[in-house]
């Protein structure tokens, strides 16, 4: 449960601790430095000092000492008995800290080699309302738990803790370990032009410490990724491994024959385009058109087919799409092999007019499968008609009454559509049984959000601006940016987020006749100290993707909903509403696929592709490879002087795709 975050290692004001329940407790004498405590199996959460202290400690007391060093812990416990213990961080004038240097104790949950269960991070310094002495109680299981500094810096300040089962008897068992082969393999099974060896190992006791590996009896070498091998001939890797109580498993060995690839594949793959749909006279398709692409490739094989649709970034064909948007469209297409041969991109040039599309479903929702809220379903979407996909039929993303008008709608769309033959009867029965699941129309709390800025003035503490400019807060929880000239940004820099749906709302403030430009920043990585950016605020615009807010009829060609750089959305598409009424905007990132909603409709959706180039170019900008990020923060920016925006009721949920 987090109290405090850090902020390139300078920590704002303290709180209040929180119990496990979620409550706040008040200690009586107001805490004046930082505190930062997570712990997530803790029986307690109390800092030395405060007024509502634990009784006692626990039987079992561990204690971390620091002093001005920041390679190692002056003092540091290496093992412990299973069971409820009471950690003691000490980082003071006492231990030998005359520096006033800040340290944390932070335990490890993001390594699955080591015990995930407590969640500890805390902050101390001799000058603190504690002295720099702090207190956490928890409950340790057998295992091995890795403990560190999260101080930048202080990265040499490391750990391990190992805990046993108090009476349970001492590991005597080795760990097992297995290897697997993976490659290419002719007739004779002989791995063609190389081999991947992968070695794997468990251990049920102290738990697996290192494992090692000798090919064609070279010496032992620690093993840490899957192992290559290309050299023509017969090969064999002997291996083992050690847990952490020593033991050592019997050495065992694969035997395998790399043999050289035949004379390089050079010629690219041919590739063709299909357009289909119900035409008017004119040859124009009516609603939509329908694309399919087919390549071959006689010697290596086809790896993949792309294609751009209306000179966007590349993306990966992986089956017929449609194209449902009025006016004239290209696409281009291409095909790669297993070689790396690439052919020449053709384009084919067609034209849309209204006619059968859904009015409900101005953008194509192409997400694999049909979510509801923060709940994938696992079917598969399919496209409905010529204008529609299951997802957009859904409609999950709309503002609902409550959750029983969306079940009925949910029962009646989805009846339809087992009429249709688009699903059978089992698979209407896992929608509905997904909705009901999701509790869309009912309040953030109970579909997963988590709220980041909130009418509580303690939400707003939390993040960080970097950069010009700034946010000024009001009395019911909206942020305003301030009339200040130059780019900058405000982020959240508590956590960073992997697949999520961010929601929140926005409102276009700018003075006169003036429309605002702002965006919102997500998947971008820590601003502070990036080796290839010293600008905090330009981090995320060069490593992140920006979600345009602009509603503008001139000036820049992304407007709301574009991906600022990559995928532009015109005014037509962006949803435009009248100046100065707040807006509800969903951006949804799964894997690299970014899904933007305004008010409740799809108005975009984008690839994040490798290949992507930012346009207009922009010479330092890294383009869609700098931006493969499969976790990152969240930012606001602020624009200039006169655009001004409000934001406010900004939340987040994780997905699971």
């Amino acid at each position: 449960m987090l109290l405090r975050s850090l902020r390139d290692g300078t920590p704002s004001g303290p709180r209040p601790p929180i119990t496990p329940s979620g409550r706040f407790r008040r200690p009586l004498a107001a805490l004046t430095l930082a505190l930062t405590l997570v712990v997530t199996s803790a029986l307690n959460a109390v800092p030395v000092g405060a007024q509502e202290s634990s009784a006692q400690q626990l039987e079992q007391t561990l204690t971390w000492t620091a002093d001005n060093d920041v390679t190692r812990y002056k003092t540091a416990p290496t093992t412990a008995v299973a069971g409820p213990t009471t950690l003691v961080f000490e980082n003071s004038a006492a231990t030998g800290n005359t520096s006033g240097m800040q340290h944390t104790l932070t335990f490890d949950t993001g390594d699955p080699r080591y015990n995930q269960d407590v969640n500890v991070n805390i902050l101390a310094d001799p000058f603190d309302a504690n002295g720099g002495r702090w207190t956490v109680d928890v409950v340790l299981t057998p295992g091995t738990y890795r403990f560190f500094c999260a101080i930048p810096g202080h990265g040499s300040m490391t750990g391990l803790l190992v805990v046993t089962g108090g009476d349970e008897e001492e590991d005597t068992t080795a760990p097992t370990v297995s290897a697997s082969l993976a490659g290419q393999q002719d007739n004779s099974g002989a791995y063609v032009g190389a081999a991947t060896v992968t070695l794997t190992a468990e251990d049920a006791g102290s738990g697996v410490e290192s494992v090692e590996y000798s090919l064609d009896g070279a010496p032992y070498t620690t093993y840490t990724a899957p192992l290559t091998v290309n050299e023509p001939g017969a090969h064999k890797v002997d291996y083992r491994a050690t847990d952490v109580a020593g033991n050592t498993s019997a050495v065992r060995s694969v035997d395998f024959t790399v043999v050289a690839p035949p004379d390089p594949d050079t010629t690219a793959p041919t590739v063709t385009v299909a357009v289909s749909g119900e035409r008017d006279a004119d040859g124009a398709y009516v609603g939509a058109a329908t694309v399919t692409l087919t390549a071959s490739d006689a010697d290596s094989g086809v790896a993949r087919i792309e294609y751009s649709l209306d000179s966007q970034p590349f993306t990966t064909y992986t089956g017929p799409f449609a194209v449902n948007r009025p006016g004239q469209h290209s696409v281009s297409y291409r095909a790669t092999d297993n070689a790396g041969n690439t052919s020449t991109a053709e384009t084919v040039s067609f034209s849309v007019v209204m006619g059968g599309t859904d009015p409900d479903c101005p953008v194509l929702d192409t997400r694999t499968t049909v979510w509801f809220g923060t709940v994938n379903s696992g079917l598969p979407n399919r496209t409905v008609g010529t204008g529609c996909t299951i997802n957009n039929l859904m409609a999950s993303e709309r503002n609902w009454l409550n959750h029983a008008e969306f079940m009925t709608h949910v029962r009646a769309t989805t009846q339809h559509l087992m009429h249709l033959g688009v699903i059978n009867r089992d698979e209407r029965q896992l929608l509905v049984d997904s909705a009901r699941e999701s509790n869309v129309g009912k309040s953030d709390e109970q579909t997963g959000y988590r709220s980041l800025l909130s009418r509580s003035g303690a939400s707003f503490k939390e993040w960080e601006h970097v950069g010009p400019g700034g946010f000024t807060r009001s009395s019911d929880g909206s942020i305003t940016s301030k009339p200040v000239a130059g780019l900058g940004m405000l982020w959240y820099p508590v956590r960073s987020y992997g697949d999520f749906s961010l929601k929140l709302q926005w409102r276009d403030d700018a003075p006169g006749d003036g429309r605002a430009n702002s965006g919102v920043f997500v998947r971008f990585p820590g601003v502070h100290q990036h080796p290839q950016e010293s600008r905090p605020e330009w981090v995320a615009i060069k490593y992140g993707h920006e979600i345009q807010i602009l509603d503008r009829t001139d000036g820049d060609q992304y407007k709301t909903g574009s991906v600022y750089g990559f995928d532009q959305v015109n005014l037509a598409g962006a949803g435009v509403t009248e100046k100065g009424t707040w807006n509800d905007y969903e951006i949804r990132v799964v894997g690299q696929h970014y899904s933007i909603f305004r008010n409740g409709v799809l108005i975009n959706e984008y690839v994040n592709d490798p290949g992507a180039a930012f346009s207009p170019p922009r010479a330092d900008d890294p383009g869609g490879a700098g931006r493969q990020n499969t976790h990152g923060y969240i930012g606001l920016q602020v624009h200039g002087a006169n655009d001004i925006v409000s934001f406010r009721n900004v939340r987040v949920a994780p997905l699971t795709p």
